[in-house]
């Protein structure tokens, strides 16, 4: 994978480096620990993602302020580390905190601090092989044009439309982008932004690579760590298809617990963002690609708080639409010359068919028999003008192993079953009683 060396974000060396008012990181502490009930220093730093030696010093700053005390250890089982509790005033401090925002846990990062970060690890800094993209894609079986049109789509970081009849792959064809980058990113837990929390960091989205970490309980930690407010991710992915709307594209404010959750584009920030089946959408196209036109040309977005104040966030992602409606159907030429690559996604040729539909049954382990090939291609495709299309062997073959299963038969192919399983991929068109 080539790529530019991405720089870990640098573990805070005293409260100051955060980038975080003292006021915003102590709310934050008193929550966490009435919210969890923690009281071990070691507890406290790995939930609030604070290195040991500044968890102390904010716990000093509460307990200067009378808002935490110290605790005698009472068994002889536990560790000597240190314990604290929340003081009366402590807890009082903690619910008004809670009032206004039930955030706590990580410290959050500042957005610019965060801008930085997504400026080292940016998905434009990419570069990506014919070799790299032919691996990602597995056994997808695809013309070798289609690659040559991919590879500088892909490595620009810049928006591609993949538009063709529905079956063939558009979407396995985004999922073998996504793998062909391969490297790993820094991905905060949340940001702030005007004393307000945006939590990012998302499972679904996110997928943590492991990193060897020190001993939470040494004080002293000597592992060149990254600022542990970061997780370690794979190159985010985020697929939506006919249930995407805009409203799903801003910031979710939850008004019960007062917390912000970042859209899905903001989290798949340094990956991929895949359209799938574009038409789809109770919005028309034409609105869902006008909504990207200023993130896709100007690498920034705009997101609004409750409040109505908007702000700027970068905007680093590779947007991938696909449809199966030809682009002139459902865009003005406005539109589409704000896409940068369009690629159209064919089906397969009857020699490519035919290598997909062997590659099938060898994994399926289902024996080819020559003359229900013939009978498919001579018989069956013609009835269709053949038009072969990708998700076809599949289909079929997975149809004939259910009627052999079925029927407690070997699994076989013959032009009978071919017959039989055609039946469930087209439906004839007949006039119904009613």
């Amino acid at each position: 994978m080539h790529s530019t060396t991405i720089k870990a974000p640098s573990v805070p060396r005293n409260l100051d480096d955060t980038g975080l008012t003292l006021v915003m990181m102590r709310d934050i502490l008193l929550k966490t620990m009435y919210r969890m009930n923690l009281s071990r220093i070691s507890e406290i730093a790995r939930t609030i993602c604070l290195p040991i030696p500044q968890a102390i010093e904010l716990i000093d700053q509460c307990r200067h302020g009378k808002l935490l005390e110290a605790v005698a250890s009472v068994t002889a089982s536990t560790s000597s580390e240190a314990s604290f509790q929340l003081t009366e005033a402590g807890k009082a401090r903690a619910m008004d905190a809670l009032s206004q925002s039930e955030y706590y846990g990580a410290m959050p990062v500042p957005l610019d601090r965060y801008a930085e970060q997504v400026k080292q690890q940016s998905i434009r800094n990419v570069q990506i092989t014919r070799r790299q993209l032919q691996i990602a894609m597995g056994d997808l079986i695809l013309p070798p044009t289609l690659l040559s049109d991919l590879g500088p789509a892909v490595s620009s970081g810049r928006s591609i439309l993949m538009y063709g009849p529905p079956g063939n792959g558009k979407s396995s064809i985004s999922n073998g982008i996504r793998a062909a980058m391969g490297d790993r990113i820094y991905v905060p837990r949340a940001i702030t932004h005007a004393g307000q929390v945006i939590s990012v960091y998302d499972p679904i989205v996110h997928t943590i690579v492991d990193t060897w970490e020190d001993d939470p309980n040494l004080l002293r930690q000597t592992g060149n760590r990254f600022d542990s407010r970061y997780v370690y991710c794979e190159r985010p992915t985020v697929i939506t298809g006919g249930e995407l709307t805009l409203s799903m594209l801003d910031l979710t404010f939850n008004p019960v617990s007062r917390t912000y959750q970042a859209p899905l584009q903001f989290k798949a920030t340094g990956g991929v963002f895949i359209i799938d089946d574009l038409g789809r959408q109770e919005e028309p196209p034409q609105s869902i690609v006008n909504r990207w036109i200023v993130p896709m040309e100007m690498n920034y977005d705009i997101l609004s708080m409750q409040s109505g104040e908007k702000f700027v966030v970068p905007f680093d992602t590779l947007v991938i639409f696909s449809t199966n409606f030809h682009p002139n159907e459902i865009f003005d030429q406005a539109a589409l010359r704000r896409i940068f690559y369009k690629i159209k996604i064919d089906g397969p040729s009857q020699q490519d068919f035919l290598k997909i539909f062997a590659l099938i049954a060898k994994k399926r382990g289902m024996p080819l028999d020559e003359d229900a090939i013939i009978h498919l291609i001579k018989n069956k495709y013609p009835t269709i003008r053949n038009v072969y299309a990708n998700y076809q062997p599949v289909f079929l073959i997975d149809q004939m192993i259910a009627i052999c299963d079925f029927e407690g038969t070997p699994r076989r192919m013959s032009p009978e079953l071919i017959d039989r399983a055609w039946k469930n991929m087209f439906v004839e068109m007949e006039d119904i009683l009613r």
